[in-house]
C-alpha cells in the first residue's frame, strides 16, 4: 500500500474504536483501546507529512476522482497539523488515567468514546479536500466536545457546554451557509475545483458574502475576540484531561480551516485584495492579544487564567496571517504547533494540582510549591515557554512572529507582541508567587508530591517545550513548507 492509500486511517482508527470503545466496561479497557489506538494514528499522521513534504498526496474514496467522488489532499499544511493534532492526544493519554479515574469515576466507556470521536472528527477537518466535509467532521468534532465538556464535577460545566453548544451551533450554520452559497455559485464542493471555478464568479456579491458567513463562523470556532465568549468556561469547568486536549488542539484546527479556506479556495487576492480582510484580522489580533492577556490578570482560578491566555494567543496567531506575508504564515503554524505544546503542558501542570489538592485557585494554591515542588517547577518551566523566554518553543514562536512583523514593515506590531509577553509575566508570576513565596494557611490539609503516573508525563510534555525550543529543524522546516503549500494556492 501507498502513503496515500495509508493516510484515511489516520482518521478510521479513531472513528472506528469509538464504539467499540463507548461497549467497553470498567476503567481500564477502554484507556487501553485509546492508548492503541491514538498512537496508531500518529504513525500515520507521521508517514504523511515525511511524504507531504514532497507533494501533496491523494486519496479518492471509492476510486471516484473529485469533484464527482470525496478526496482526501494533504499537503505539508495539513499534515503538520494532524501531526500537531495526534501528538497531542497520544502524549496526554499516559497521564490521563489517573486524572480521568479522579474527575470521571464511573463509565469511562462513553467519556473515552467521545474523545476518540472528537479527535476522528479533528483529524478529519485537517485531511479532507472537500468543504462540505469539513462541516460534517466540525460538527462530529463539536458534538463530542460539547459531551466531554459536560462531564466536569463542577455543575457550572454543563451550562459551559451549553454555551459553547448554541454559540458553536451558530458558527457551523455561518459556515454551511457560507459553503451553499460557494455551490449555487460553482456546482462543486471539492476545494482544489472552487479555486479553479471560482475565478469566474469572483466579483459577484454572492462570492464576497460567501467569503463573509464562512470567515465569521470560522473566527467563532476559534475564538477570536469578540466571539469567544464560549471559551473562558469550557476550558474552566472541563475535567482536566479535556481541557488540556481542547486547548492544544480545537482552535488550532480552526485557525487551519480558515487559512485553507482563505489560501486554497478562495485565494488571497480575493481575501486580502479585493476585500479588506488583512487589517480587520490585524485588528481583532490586536484586540485578542492585549484583551485577552488583560483579562488573565485578575482571574482567582488558574485554569481561567490559562483560559484567557489562550485568548491572546489566538491572536499572535491570527497576526501573522494578517500581516500577509509568506514569513507572517510562517511564524503562525509555527506558533499554532508550539502553543499546543505549552498549553498541554500548562493545562496538565494544573491538573496534577487539582488531582492532589482538589483546586486550582490560586488563592488555595499558597505554599504549595514547597509540598509539591516538582509539580510546580514543571508548570514554571512551561510558564516560560508561554512567556517566549529562550531556549523554549514559545520563544522560538515569538521571534519568528517579531521578524515577520518587522519584514512586514510594521515595527510597531512588536511593541504590542512584547507588551502582550510582559503581562504574561504577571499573570503566570502570580500563580508561581502564591505556590513558591507566600505562607502555607495554617489550617490547610497536607498535600503530598504528585504519583510518578501524572509527573513523568507532565515532564515530558515540560522537556518537548525544550527540546523543540532547542532544535527546529521539524518544526520550522515543517511551518515554512506548510505557509509554501497554502500561498501556492491548490497546493502545486
Amino acid at each position: 500500500m501507498t502513503i496515500a492509500e495509508i493516510m484515511p486511517f489516520s482518521v478510521l482508527l479513531p472513528l472506528i474504536g469509538a464504539p467499540v470503545c463507548a461497549m467497553l466496561p470498567g476503567r481500564r479497557l477502554p484507556w487501553l483501546l485509546c492508548l492503541i489506538v491514538v498512537p496508531g494514528s500518529l504513525v500515520i499522521a507521521g508517514m504523511t507529512l515525511d511524504a507531504a513534504l514532497d507533494a501533496p498526496l491523494q486519496y479518492a474514496f471509492g476510486n471516484w476522482p473529485p469533484p464527482i467522488g470525496i478526496a482526501y489532499r494533504v499537503d505539508a499544511a495539513n499534515a503538520f497539523v494532524a501531526v500537531l493534532l495526534a501528538g497531542i492526544a497520544t502524549a496526554l493519554l499516559p497521564w490521563a488515567r489517573r486524572s480521568v479515574n479522579d474527575d470521571v469515576p464511573d463509565r469511562q466507556g462513553p467519556f473515552y468514546a467521545l474523545f476518540l470521536l472528537a479527535l476522528a472528527g479533528l483529524m478529519g477537518i485537517t485531511m479532507t479536500g472537500d468543504v462540505f466535509n469539513v462541516f460534517v467532521f466540525l460538527e462530529i468534532s463539536s458534538l463530542a466536545s460539547y459531551g466531554l465538556i459536560a462531564y466536569g464535577r463542577d455543575r457550572r460545566a454543563l451550562l459551559a457546554a451549553f454555551r459553547y453548544l448554541i454559540m458553536g451551533t451558530v458558527g457551523a450554520t455561518f459556515l454551511l451557509i457560507g459553503i451553499g452559497f460557494l455551490y449555487i455559485m460553482t456546482g462543486t464542493l471539492n476545494m482544489v475545483d472552487l479555486a479553479e471555478r471560482l475565478p469566474a464568479v469572483a466579483d459577484t456579491r454572492t462570492i464576497d458574502v460567501a467569503l463573509a458567513f464562512i470567515i465569521v463562523g470560522l473566527a467563532l470556532k476559534l475564538a477570536l475576540v469578540p466571539l469567544h465568549l464560549w471559551l473562558p468556561a469550557a476550558y474552566t469547568y472541563a475535567p482536566s484531561f479535556v481541557s488540556a486536549f481542547l486547548a492544544a488542539t480545537a482552535t488550532k484546527v480552526a485557525l487551519y480551516v480558515m487559512l485553507r479556506f482563505i489560501y486554497t479556495v478562495f485565494q488571497p487576492d480575493l481575501a486580502f485584495v479585493i476585500l479588506p480582510l488583512a487589517p480587520i484580522l490585524l485588528a481583532l489580533a490586536l484586540a485578542a492579544m492585549l484583551s485577552g492577556s488583560w483579562k488573565a490578570l485578575f482571574q482567582e482560578d488558574a485554569k481561567r487564567v490559562l483560559a484567557y491566555s489562550s485568548i491572546a494567543q489566538i491572536g499572535y496567531m491570527v497576526l501573522g496571517v494578517g500581516l500577509v506575508t509568506a514569513a507572517g504564515l510562517t511564524a503562525s503554524l509555527l506558533h499554532m504547533f508550539n502553543h499546543g505544546l505549552i498549553k498541554a503542558a500548562l493545562f496538565m501542570g494544573l491538573g496534577t494540582v487539582a488531582y492532589q489538592a482538589g483546586s486550582v485557585r490560586i488563592s488555595r494554591m499558597r505554599g504549595l510549591g514547597r509540598e509539591m515542588p516538582w509539580t510546580f517547577t514543571a508548570l514554571a518551566l512551561a510558564g516560560l515557554s508561554l512567556v517566549g523566554l529562550p531556549p523554549t518553543a514559545g520563544f522560538i514562536s515569538k521571534w519568528y512572529l517579531i521578524n515577520a512583523a518587522l519584514d512586514a514593515g510594521q515595527p510597531w506590531l512588536v511593541a504590542a507582541v512584547l507588551i502582550a509577553s510582559l503581562m504574561a509575566v504577571v499573570y503566570v508570576g502570580r500563580v508561581l508567587e502564591a505556590a513558591f513565596m507566600q505562607p502555607r494557611p495554617t489550617d490547610a490539609k497536607a498535600v503530598h508530591e504528585a504519583p510518578l503516573a501524572l509527573l513523568l508525563p507532565l515532564w515530558l510534555m515540560v522537556g518537548a517545550n525544550f527540546y523543540f525550543g532547542l532544535d527546529t529543524r521539524l518544526t520550522v522546516g515543517a511551518a515554512e513548507a506548510g505557509a509554501r503549500a497554502l500561498m501556492a494556492g491548490s497546493g502545486g
